[in-house]
């Protein structure tokens, strides 16, 4: 069996983190075409409503890294007509579908608090659909000044 010099070991991991930095800067970003073509998937060609949707994020983020999001609709939650997903799409990470939170009657309310890495200042859109096959959507832009994901 061969033994790895220190130096060979040294030389292969710089390549490998040099490998990943390059890989990670690039990596395109979602833009709002990517953003639209998630949303439509997750619609299915069924065209969302504006409204009943809050969404409570910082107009300005510090960091990237970790931005508080609340999403909650205005529905009811019975069992005849619930709210039962919801999609949070970013228009500026490299993958553009963020998080889907699923809901049942039991859940009471649909309202899900979460934190996101955002790669830069862009809009989020949120689209929540009920058990009867309606869609609602919201969307906020958030500005990030340091420390996204992406630079």
């Amino acid at each position: 069996m061969r033994r790895l010099s220190r130096r060979a070991a040294l030389a292969a991991g710089a390549g490998g983190v040099a490998l990943s930095v390059v890989g990670w800067h690039g990596k395109a970003r979602a833009g709002v075409k990517e953003a639209a073509d998630e949303v439509a998937k997750f619609v299915g060609g069924a065209t969302a409503e504006k409204g009943k949707i809050s969404i409570e994020l910082p107009e300005i983020a510090e960091n990237g890294s970790t931005v508080p999001l609340t999403v909650t609709v205005d529905a009811p939650m019975t069992a005849e007509n619930y709210v039962s997903d919801v999609l949070v799409v970013s228009e500026g990470n490299p993958n553009p579908g963020v998080i889907t939170f699923h809901f049942t009657p039991m859940s009471g309310k649909a309202e899900a608090q979460t934190r996101i890495r955002l790669a830069a200042t862009q809009n989020i859109v949120v689209v929540a659909k009920t058990n009867g096959g309606q869609f609602y959507t919201a969307q906020k832009q958030v500005k990030v000044t340091i420390g996204g994901c992406g630079g």
